[in-house]
């Protein structure tokens, strides 16, 4: 396979996103959008990954080195249009042996497979091949100057003429170049435009002028769009929830109100999961064959065995793992914490930091108590346990295999395997005390109400 270089441009500050972090990290699907456009080169078989980032964009490189360490950075320390940005990779390009693709950082629904029309286009001879969309409204859009299958110019919208401004087909995101032709123009772009920059469309004409042959392919406007601003951005975001739930459904999994459920960029669902409406999934979800989600559940960072059923109204923080046939149920908190197969945890409970056993059912109310104003404990409970309703387990402590704890009891202790766990005050009965009590309370009742 030919040798591919990616050029990812993020240095833009993305001023009408009025944000104080850049423009490429904001999310859509829970990742941001320079990290999607890194996937996609990735993903289109590039074997190294430059991002250009702006001064003080530390915050870009640390969110990209999360997903691709083998990423490559490099700062452009003044805003001088794209070319000059691509020029700042000059120490990978000036060596590379292929093709050279530059990238547009702010195009979050970008996926390996848009690069496949232009580098076909390099394949079969072609010197240079540029990617392109119709969108519905081309305005503020670079225009594709044409003959045929020939690209002869992209002129940006700022400099085109009324003519020119008429033309559907756009610039989308990816420039590809055999990489020797790259070398030899880059460095020849002028700022011949209105802004003064150092457009990377120039290089269309400057190969076309040295008979050169420069090709394009069209993507669907849905793949290549770009964000600007705020709105642009809930806009990605819908719809990137529309592709991931087509897809899901495609898969075999049930959404009974497919609108109202929101993926993360990572989310793996097994077959014949139901979802029903308004679920959340943040980052790192992962859920076994025919698993139940029931409504309003929020979950991130978890790992959800076969056949569990959670919910409604349940959270899942990160490192919650719930093994087959788990029941977690309504207003339910589960976080660091692995809950065994077929255990249940089933309404008004909180567990965090503890290792619940196979088939142990933990009680209404039941909270581990893992957090002592500094630090962390954890909380074991052994397979067949049986905690009361309203206990708190205070850590760390372990109960053992078929312990039962009694209702309404605080555990300090640990309970040996197969006891009985009691801690609660001996109750006290008072026979013909209550009107006594009713009888004060209203005497109480009389005295404000005369001041």
């Amino acid at each position: 396979m030919t040798e591919l270089l990616s050029i990812i441009l993020a240095a833009g500050e993305g001023t009408r996103m009025r944000s104080a972090m850049p423009k490429v990290l904001h999310r859509v699907g829970g990742l941001p959008i320079v990290s999607h456009v890194v996937r996609a080169a990735i993903e289109a078989g590039s074997s190294r990954v430059a991002v250009i980032t702006g001064p003080g964009h530390d915050s870009v490189r640390d969110t990209v080195g999360e997903l691709a360490p083998e990423v490559r950075f490099f700062e452009q320390t003044e805003r001088r249009g794209t070319a000059h940005a691509a020029s700042m990779a000059r120490e990978l390009w000036q060596d590379v042996d292929g093709y050279v693709a530059v990238i547009y950082g702010d195009h979050p629904l970008l996926r390996g497979n848009n690069f496949e029309g232009i580098i076909a286009r390099l394949d079969t001879g072609w010197d240079a091949a540029i990617l392109g969309f119709e969108p519905a409204d081309p305005t503020g859009y670079g225009r594709f100057i044409t003959d045929g299958e020939r690209l002869l110019a992209i002129r940006e919208h700022k400099d085109a003429s009324e003519a020119e401004r008429r033309i559907g087909l756009c610039n989308a995101c990816i420039l590809a170049f055999r990489a020797e032709i790259f070398r030899e123009l880059i460095d020849q772009v002028e700022p011949n435009n209105v802004q003064g920059e150092y457009y990377m469309g120039d290089l269309v004409e400057l190969a076309n002028r040295a008979g050169y042959k420069v090709g394009y392919a069209v993507a669907p406007e849905r793949d290549v769009m770009g964000v600007n601003d705020r709105a642009q951005l809930a806009r990605a975001e819908a719809l990137f929830q529309e592709v991931r739930r087509d897809d899901f459904m495609a898969a075999g999994v049930t959404l009974h109100d497919p609108k109202t459920v929101y993926f993360s960029w990572d989310t793996q669902i097994g077959r014949d999961v139901v979802i029903e409406p308004s679920v959340v999934f943040g980052p790192g979800v992962t859920i076994g064959e025919g698993t139940v989600i029931r409504a309003f559940c929020h979950i991130e960072g978890a790992t959800i065995g076969a056949g569990a059923s959670v919910g409604p109204f349940a959270r899942l923080r990160p490192e919650a793992k719930l093994d087959d046939g788990v029941k977690v149920g309504n207003f339910v908190e589960i976080k660091k914490a692995r809950i065994g197969k077929g255990a249940k945890v089933n309404h008004l409970t909180y567990v965090g930091d503890a290792d619940v056993g196979s088939k142990a059912n933990i009680g209404a109310g039941t909270v581990t108590c893992n957090y002592d104003g500094v630090n962390k404990h954890r909380t074991v409970i052994g397979a067949n346990a049986f905690i009361g309703s309203n206990s708190s387990l205070v850590a760390p402590v372990t109960i053992g295999d078929g312990a039962y704890v009694g209702s309404g009891s605080v555990i300090t202790r640990d309970v040996e395997p197969d006891a009985l766990a009691l801690s609660r005050v001996a109750q006290e009965n008072k026979p013909g005390y209550a009107p006594k009590l009713k009888a004060r309370a209203e005497a109480i009742k009389q005295a404000k109400s005369k001041e």
